[in-house]
């Protein structure tokens, strides 16, 4: 069991990861997953740079009931970060559930009080309380499958607008905490894979350039302040203002699917000119995971980005791309502490001593 203050099992939590990763989405090979965010305000009180703890509890208590009863995800479970030990708070921002703003690391930072998060057991819906914004909306989809992301967050959106009167302005739209979100407060990605791209430098810049150039943003695999590790690049609209949510969506429709298939042309010409190379870059990357005594969360990444490429390409067989997929969570920091060492252990570990844990369980997922 886990620490008894926290509110859910680490270790059976750990063992599994959200419905979202699934490989049955559209475009899987390159579109791991698709998100829709959307930030709300309760109209009644200050944006949360503004709350006192008192009001903050207070918009925390009001919604906790509304969202404990939007049956849409299943099972829904409430979490207060002041309940939370630094482990869960950093499982839970591996798995994209909440913001390392909203979960910050290290014993004692607790961060705001009444800051909560309640997901479903699929984790393909979930809401961030008193982050940036009172309310944080989110929908995941595997795949690349904007739609369906959109239509979640909008059902669950609309009803808790039924409930709970929302900061909004005829002139301006949803107000929110950042300027950049006011309008419709909408934020959509996509998570993508480009190994092929990232091996070839100048080819990956015109991706980088292309997005710049349709007011998109290229960040790293946990968004804003992230670095790109293991080739997963996010892609998202950076502004809201002045554009309904069919353009901001439509903007990463159109660029989005233009990068898929450049992804697979480079491939395609790297595994007609280069195959030897690739064969050999998948088997050292095989090689490693079976072997290695220590390994850095990056050089792992890197690692399992090489037989993913390899698993598309009909080099590499060893796992399914569910296990590749699940892997990919389960070896960052709070999920690797959790599932090679005492899962009632709340502390965090030192990188030494997780290194070790994430070799040998990488030894044993390719055994």
């Amino acid at each position: 069991m886990s620490d008894q203050s926290d509110p859910i099992d680490h270790r059976r939590f750990a063992e599994r990861v959200g419905s979202w990763l699934v490989p049955e989405g559209p475009d899987a090979d390159v579109a791991i997953s698709s998100r829709v965010r959307l930030a709300r305000n309760l109209g009644q009180y200050p944006f949360v740079s503004k709350l006192e703890p008192e009001q903050a509890m207070e918009i925390s208590i009001a919604m906790r009931p509304h969202l404990e009863d939007l049956d849409g995800d299943h099972d829904t479970l409430w979490i207060e970060m002041v309940d939370a030990t630094p482990v869960l708070r950093l499982l839970l921002r591996e798995r994209h559930l909440v913001s390392r703003d909203h979960a910050p690391s290290g014993a004692g930072r607790r961060g705001l009080p009444g800051r909560a998060v309640a997901f479903g057991r699929s984790e393909t819906l979930s809401v961030m309380v008193n982050e940036e914004d009172h309310l944080r909306v989110q929908s995941m989809a595997p795949g690349l499958d904007l739609e369906q992301a959109w239509n979640s967050a909008q059902e669950l959106d609309r009803e808790l607008e039924s409930r709970v009167e929302f900061a909004f302005s005829d002139e301006y739209g949803y107000l929110t905490g950042c300027p950049t979100n006011v309008g419709t407060g909408l934020r959509a990605s996509v998570m993508l894979h480009l190994p092929a791209l990232g091996l070839v430098r100048t080819e990956i810049e015109k991706v980088f350039a292309a997005a710049q150039r349709t007011g998109l943003a290229v960040r790293g695999m946990h968004g804003e302040g992230s670095r790109a590790a293991g080739d997963f690049y996010q892609i998202s609209n950076q502004v809201t203002l002045g554009r309904t949510e069919t353009q901001l969506i439509g903007e990463l429709r159109n660029l989005v699917p233009a990068i898929v298939r450049f992804e697979r042309t480079v491939r395609t010409q790297l595994l007609q000119e280069q195959r030897a190379a690739l064969v050999d870059r998948v088997s050292r990357s095989h090689g490693m995971l079976q072997t290695s005594l220590s390994l850095p969360t990056e050089a792992a990444l890197g690692h399992l980005s090489n037989l993913r490429l390899g698993y598309y390409l009909g080099l590499w067989s060893g796992l399914t791309i569910e296990d590749l997929n699940r892997l990919r969570v389960q070896i960052q920091r709070g999920h690797v502490q959790v599932l090679g060492h005492r899962p009632d252990d709340s502390r965090l570990l030192g990188p030494s001593e997780r290194d070790k844990l994430r070799a040998a369980f990488l030894r044993d997922a390719l055994a």
